[in-house]
């Protein structure tokens, strides 16, 4: 005997059916994404690295090498004490270049005065140095982390320092090297006859 027809039942049963198979599919569906979401958080396979354009040494200036001692042996970094500074505000920020120059007097480099930079506002913190002072000039460079090297046609020992939108704050004490650490060359530096036609330094009062 066949059982009477239950369309409520069948409705109900139908239904379930249905919403089992919604929910199969959505928890499919997550699984999917969580796995996909790991692959790229855990840079599986290289997924989700963004390239980046590699930092050129010295931001792609051309920057001569330290000077070597008697036996072509890289000297050590200069005494503070011997280093001639000038700083110039290359920002909008009023006050900064005093800021500095008192920061830099307080770890001992010899500085000459400061001012206000006499051109276009400065993006990077730029270093100015001649060819009697480039010992100097690396040993300057460690105390900043932001700054390019830049050769000039001076021939006196004071130093420029153009401070630039892209500093913050001078490198911890800690970092810096000793005193008996050899200079570390930029990748790529060249020999200093090999620089070529210099650009003209800032005006100033020579310094020796």
């Amino acid at each position: 005997m066949t059982q009477p027809y239950d369309e409520r039942a069948e409705r109900k049963r139908y239904i379930r059916r249905r919403q089992q198979i919604v929910f199969s599919c959505v928890g499919a569906v997550l699984a999917v994404a969580l796995v996909v979401s790991a692959l790229f958080y855990f840079h599986v396979g290289g997924l989700g690295i963004t390239a980046t354009s590699a930092v050129k040494p010295n931001y792609g200036v051309r920057v001569p090498c330290s000077t070597k001692d008697a036996n072509g042996k890289n000297q050590t970094y200069s005494n503070y004490a011997n280093v001639k500074v000038r700083v110039l505000n290359g920002t909008k920020f009023v006050g900064f270049a005093k800021a500095v120059s008192t920061a830099l007097s307080n770890r001992q480099f010899k500085v000459t005065g400061w001012d206000n930079y006499k051109g276009k506002k400065v993006e990077r913190t730029t270093i100015y140095f001649g060819k009697n002072a480039i010992n100097e000039a690396y040993t300057l460079n460690t105390n900043f982390t932001d700054a390019v090297m830049v050769m000039d046609d001076r021939d006196d020992k004071l130093i420029d320092v153009v401070l630039g939108a892209s500093f913050n704050d001078l490198a911890n004490k800690d970092s810096l090297p000793s005193g008996d650490t050899a200079i570390e060359n930029f990748e790529g530096c060249v020999p200093v006859q090999s620089m070529g036609t210099l650009p003209k330094a800032l005006d100033h009062e020579k310094v020796e």
